[in-house]
């Protein structure tokens, strides 16, 4: 983790040596000493990283190295973002002139910088600390690191992992929310964080039975720091949908009409409202004269680490304290999180029994526990956890879960340091979409280049801390992680350990403050205080994300900017000025609620992803220069004028936003890094055949949801994408193609088909998923022997006329899961089908 700064400052250094070819020989061998004596500190950061954690002294000196690295790479940014403005702007003798005077600038920071990196040296020595690069993560180490994992991207979905033992806890409790009491109730479940609270209310969320009986449901997150008003309005969305109009209505509301306003929407419902992580009994006082008591059987559940929360929540409700795990029920959830439990020799086994017995039961301590022990190889790997681990105990008690967390963090690569604690920034309890912390890791730098693709080596590092516990997985689609999340004690770790090292730091609104040593900022409240209020003049910030929808102006600050990698905005809206075209070194720009972008967006030439969100999926406008962006990755954005040359931007792996009409004129042929495409608003007097051309395509989504005549117009060019694995049709099929056989998923939606589906479809010889979502309207579907070979998963939902299916011996030999909702006449499924396992 130590490194990180000095790593890119080296990369950064050598990068001007040799673009600027022109530099005076006095300077390039200053600039040279520089690069070459942090590349020789480099190699002592990994020693004093392990010993830093107990040593003020040690902490200081690793964080004036970390300054030095920031404050050479602004000073060569800023250099040659001024030279090439000058360049297009002046004649040629003024800007050598220009360029003699700016070389003697850079060469006084340069001297200077080097001055204070010989004090640092005299420093190492005073410290004994010792290179000891070839015993630890080493360039070829790093490597075969990130060769491992992108070989094993799949994840460990942990979902049930929790419910070890457990099960008759999930039956008490939905008795209690299915019982026939008409009064409206609350259910309260409390516990010491990392039990498993809001895992276990997310298994009753979503059972079959609470389905079937609460029509409306809801879920909110309230944590330490909240309020009112959002979490009125996050109940009124997830009950009324994200529509413009309900939005806009929201806004204009105070608190006493959303209190109103909900209560009516919920007075004619049988509802079920969870209500996850209360930590004061205020919060639920201020929300629970929206919940009506129309005598329908509706409920509340509440989730909190605090008794008193719970006892007083409902005089008449029922609370539930959650029990530890028994030492049976420990060992048994140990096993099923280690990754190759048949390694696992006499000697380990006993190992490990003595280290989760000491765990007394919290599940949270056991799985990540497990998740470090899966990789360490051997007997003594293990004796050194245990020895560690026994440090810190004091007689006869139990591990603290702090203590297994920490060691777990410090057993991490460099890289999947950096990737962890960068979870840290987000709000408390937010939910994260896989993609856009990928996104940002590469934008950071986290990502190493090499032959493989960034994204796939980043999703690589996603699934890794999964693996280990320290990440849980938040939704699925399409056999990946979509939305992700950390427990609130690891997100506790990631704050803690980013302060350490200076990596970020959150605004603090009540005391007013945030570390100017830090170079990431995350803004959670009040970001027109921070803006306007702090001195932020002279930082040299890499990374601002604003998780604050009350702000508005955060371009009149521009200044504050100049040196962001990272720009991400989770905010209302606002104008964007012509000045964001100076953020040169921007990486990641994500927006909120922004309508227009000024064409000098087109003056981003390293861009890497460019993210217009727009929650009730309103139109934005790109302009034209934005096929100016040459390095741009991602452009997601539902944009409402076309793209002329678009093919441009050839580096593109992801569009999503693109309408038909837009896509009508494109020759896609120099787009040969696209593998995501996302098309909306087709109509069947469009062409698609130009699809074919994207050679590259792995992950296809189209829908002609127009209304509800629409329909799609030919599709038999899905036939010639021969690397297409991933199909989402939304929209009425006039008639199935022939599909190439490199599908292995697929979801047909509306499609309203009138002859059976499944002939065409059991012949994809490499089809795992498929899901059939109101997509016919026969009454049989037949599934002749040998065909869907490979089938792990089906789901049949809202086959309203569905009545009859036949199954060959043969057919879905591998089926492990079966998931069918919304088939009425559907009375019988086949016999060989009745023992497999239920899916929601």
């Amino acid at each position: 983790m130590a490194d990180a700064l000095v790593s890119f400052a080296v990369q950064k250094l050598g990068d001007f040596l040799i673009q600027k070819v022109s530099l005076r020989k006095s300077l390039r061998d200053e600039i040279r000493w520089l690069r070459n004596e942090l590349l020789f500190m480099q190699s002592f950061l990994i020693d004093a990283e392990q010993k830093q954690s107990g040593d003020q002294r040690i902490q200081q000196w690793v964080f004036e190295i970390n300054s030095i690295a920031n404050d050479a790479v602004a000073i060569l940014e800023t250099y040659s973002f001024e030279a090439g403005k000058r360049a297009s702007r002046l004649k040629v003798c003024a800007c050598i002139c220009w360029k003699e005077k700016k070389f003697y600038n850079v060469a006084e920071e340069i001297q200077s910088l080097k001055q204070q990196i010989m004090d640092i040296s005299r420093k190492r020595e005073t410290y004994g600390i010792t290179n000891i690069i070839n015993a630890g993560e080493g360039p070829s180490n790093q490597s075969a690191m990130v060769t491992t994992l992108r070989r094993t991207t799949s994840y460990v979905d942990d979902q049930d992992y929790i419910f070890v033992g457990l099960q008759d806890v999930v039956q008490t409790l939905l008795a209690q929310l299915l019982k026939e009491e008409p009064r409206r109730s609350v259910l309260s479940i409390h516990g010491m964080g990392g039990l498993g609270k809001t895992t276990l209310a997310r298994k009753l969320y979503t059972c079959p039975d609470i389905l079937n009986s609460f029509r409306t449901r809801a879920w909110i997150c309230v944590s330490q720091e909240y309020s009112t008003m959002d979490l009125l309005r996050n109940i009124i969305k997830s009950v009324q949908g994200r529509t413009k109009k309900t939005l806009d209505l929201l806004e204009r509301m105070t608190e006493g009409d959303l209190e109103i306003y909900l209560r009516d929407l919920l007075k004619e419902r049988k509802y079920l409202v969870m209500v996850d992580d209360v930590w004061q009994k205020e919060a639920w006082e201020s929300l629970k004269r929206a919940f009506p008591d129309s005598k329908n059987g509706s409920r509340v559940i509440i989730t909190t680490r605090k008794e008193d929360v719970a006892e007083r929540a409902d005089n008449k409700g029922f609370v539930y304290r959650l029990r530890f795990l028994s030492q049976e029920e420990s060992w048994d959830l140990f096993c099923r999180k280690l990754l190759d439990v048949r390694a696992m020799v006499p000697e380990m086994e006993s190992l490990a029994k003595d280290m989760v017995e000491k765990c007394r039961g919290l599940p949270l301590a056991i799985v990540v526990l497990s998740g470090l022990l899966s990789h360490k190889k051997g007997l003594s790997e293990w004796h050194k956890v245990k020895d560690h681990l026994w440090k810190n105990i004091k007689e006869d008690k139990s591990i603290e879960i702090s203590c297994i967390l920490s060691l777990s963090y410090n057993d991490l690569s460099t890289a999947l340091k950096k990737c962890f604690l960068y979870f840290g920034i987000f709000p408390e309890d937010q939910e994260v979409e896989a993609e856009n912390i990928i996104w940002l890791w590469m934008a950071e730098g986290f990502v190493p280049r090499g032959e493989e693709r960034m994204e796939d080596v980043a999703e690589g590092f996603l699934n890794e801390l999964i693996r280990r516990s320290l990440v849980q997985v938040a939704k699925t689609f399409w056999e990946k992680v979509t939305e992700c999340r950390v427990h609130d004690l690891l997100r506790d770790l990631a704050i803690q350990k980013a302060l350490e090292v200076n990596f970020f730091d959150i605004y603090d609104p009540r005391s007013h403050s945030i570390s100017s040593l830090c170079i990431r900022h995350g803004i959670h409240s009040e970001g027109e205080r921070y803006l306007s209020s702090l001195d932020l003049s002279n930082l040299k910030l890499r990374s601002i994300m604003f998780f604050d929808p009350d702000i508005y102006n955060v371009f009149q600050h521009i200044d504050v900017f100049r040196h962001l990698y990272v720009l991400y905005l989770d905010i209302k809206g606002g104008v964007i000025p012509d000045a964001i075209g100076s953020l040169y070194h921007l990486k990641f720009l994500r927006l909120t609620g922004i309508h227009d972008l000024p064409s000098s967006i087109g003056n981003l030439k390293n861009l890497q992803t460019l993210a217009v969100v727009n929650k009730s999926r309103s139109f934005c406008q790109l302009p034209p220069k934005t096929v100016d962006l040459i390095n741009l990755r991602h452009l997601v954005a539902w944009y409402s004028e076309p793209l002329e040359r678009i093919s441009k931007l050839t580096s593109l792996q992801v569009l999503k936003g693109v309408c038909c009409d837009q896509w009508e004129d494109v020759d896609p042929v120099d787009l040969v890094n696209l593998r995501e495409l996302s098309m909306h608003y087709i109509s069947d007097f469009y062409s698609l055949n130009n699809i074919s051309s994207l050679k590259n395509l792995s992950t296809l989504t189209l829908s002609s949801e127009l209304d509800h005549l629409s329909r799609f117009p030919s599709l038999e060019f899905l036939n010639s994408c021969q690397k297409l694995q991933k199909l989402w049709l939304k929209g009425r099929i006039n008639k199935l193609p022939l599909f190439p056989n490199s599908i292995t998923i697929m979801l047909l939606w509306k499609s309203r088909l009138t002859e059976d589906p499944m002939p065409i479809l059991g012949m994809l010889p490499n089809l795992r998923n498929l899901e059939l979502d109101g997509a016919y309207e026969g009454k049989e579907i037949a599934c002749n022997d040998n065909s869907f070979s490979q089938l792990e998963f089906l789901t049949l939902k809202y086959l309203y006329n569905l009545e009859r299916w036949d199954l060959g011996t043969s057919a879905m030999p591998l089926i492990k899961g079966l998931h069918i909702y919304g088939c009425p006449k559907l009375k019988e499924i086949p016999k060989r089908m009745k023992d497999v396992k239920r899916i929601l």
